[in-house]
């Protein structure tokens, strides 16, 4: 069977609506086999966790089941697994945790190629504290961020470096593992928002050398809500503020009140989905982190493909420059086009049900540095259900617009 994109189509009900979807990148379509795992979890029996009674213990195997799924999708320890509202939620918690013995002395690094969800929340924290910002700048040019241009900025004085693992504006990937070894050998921590890259590649915690990681499983799949891994001997170092009943115990002292039981279950009903993108890889597999793994790379293998043929068909377009260059990068293109706002393209794909976002997606620093300013661009993203159908869809709403 392989990578049958007929077939993952048909687990959307949203395609059913004759919509092409290249905004993956701000929020995937969801599966069906989602959505009921969440109604399931919403309507039957359901409690406050507990061991009595089978609703307290449909509440406690959510949150089990949802600590398990990530930590097998993330390669970390469920233990390590946090849930958030959103990414921009956790980042923001844990900027006020970490920063609370940050002083004048102290120096934070962060990137233009980030969204600003992982650089507004140190800016801030870097204010209150008196300490200082070192900014790392990618090239506008290539869409490269150049190792040494965080490396560079590293001292005894650094205590956290903050990067993405992919733009979420223009796909590049940095060389996360070796800005995290240099990192680390400075004494300072690694906070990698890991939003876009996870929907794209597998990750591995370990392997990125991150301390802390985000990401958002309504990016790949799942419902609306956020994640963190970290070490579990790490986040015993650190003490939020919490209710004095609250439990101390790690994650659950960083989750603040009860936890949303039907979007746990829809989460791990989402890395399910993913483990099975294509059977015949994921059959002979005897984890479902294996299982993961075969899925991811007949993804890689399927994205890679629609985004050359994107590509061949944007530089035949009149006037249009893309922006994505970089050699490590995702399948989410940027492109602007001489004598046409990326907001009028929009809405003129929009009417052909094509639907091709504009802006710059909160990577405000990223959309500056490429001379955009806050306008941005045309932002076309591939998902897992895009075929190249979708993307000559497209094209041919493009053209149209541009005559």
């Amino acid at each position: 069977m392989g990578y049958d994109v007929a077939r993952i189509r048909s687990l959307f009900p949203s395609l059913e609506s004759g919509w092409v979807h290249f905004d993956g990148p701000g929020g995937t379509q969801t599966p069906r086999a989602v959505g009921d795992a969440v109604a399931s979890v919403l309507t039957g029996p359901l409690s406050n966790r507990g061991t009595i009674g089978e609703s307290e213990e449909r509440a406690e195997a959510a949150v089990h089941g949802f600590r398990l799924a990530m930590a097998d999708l993330l390669n970390a320890h469920p233990r390590g697994i946090v849930h958030g509202r959103s990414a921009t939620q956790l980042v923001y918690d844990f900027s006020r945790h970490l920063s609370r013995d940050w002083g004048a002395a102290d120096e934070v690094v962060v990137t233009r190629l980030d969204h600003d969800a992982n650089v507004r929340p140190w800016v801030q924290a870097a204010e209150r504290a008196g300490a200082t910002v070192r900014w790392a700048d990618f090239d506008p040019e290539t869409g490269e961020l150049p190792t040494e241009a965080v490396t560079a900025l590293l001292s005894e004085r650094t205590r956290i470096v903050a990067v993405t693992g992919a733009s979420n504006l223009i796909g590049t990937r940095p060389d996360v593992p070796t800005i995290a070894a240099v990192a680390h050998d400075a004494g300072a921590k690694v906070f990698v928002d890991g939003v876009h890259l996870t929907a794209h590649d597998l990750p591995d915690v370990e392997e990125l050398g991150s301390d802390f990681f985000v990401c958002s499983p309504y990016k790949f799949l799942g419902p609306h809500c956020g994640v963190l891994a970290a070490r579990p001997g790490l986040l015993e170092t650190i003490t939020p503020d919490k209710l004095l009943p609250a439990t101390n115990a790690v994650p659950e002292r960083f989750e603040f009140g009860t936890l949303p039981y039907e979007l746990l279950a829809g989460v791990t009903a989402a890395v399910d989905v993913l483990s099975g993108l294509d059977p015949d890889a994921a059959e002979a597999a005897e984890s479902r982190r294996e299982r993961l793994a075969a899925s991811y790379a007949a993804l890689h293998e399927h994205e890679e493909a629609l985004r050359a043929q994107l590509e061949q068909g944007l530089a035949a377009l009149p006037g249009a420059t893309i922006r994505s260059r970089a050699v490590h990068r995702t399948p989410t293109l940027l492109a602007t086009f001489e004598g046409h706002a990326a907001s009028a393209l929009t809405r003129s794909l929009a009417e052909r049900r094509v639907l091709a976002p504009s802006g710059n997606f909160y990577a405000l620093e990223a959309s500056r540095h490429l001379g955009l300013g806050e306008v941005g661009g045309l932002r076309m993203g591939l998902a897992p259900y895009t075929d190249a159908s979708d993307v000559e869809r497209l094209l041919d709403g493009l053209a149209a617009a541009l005559g």
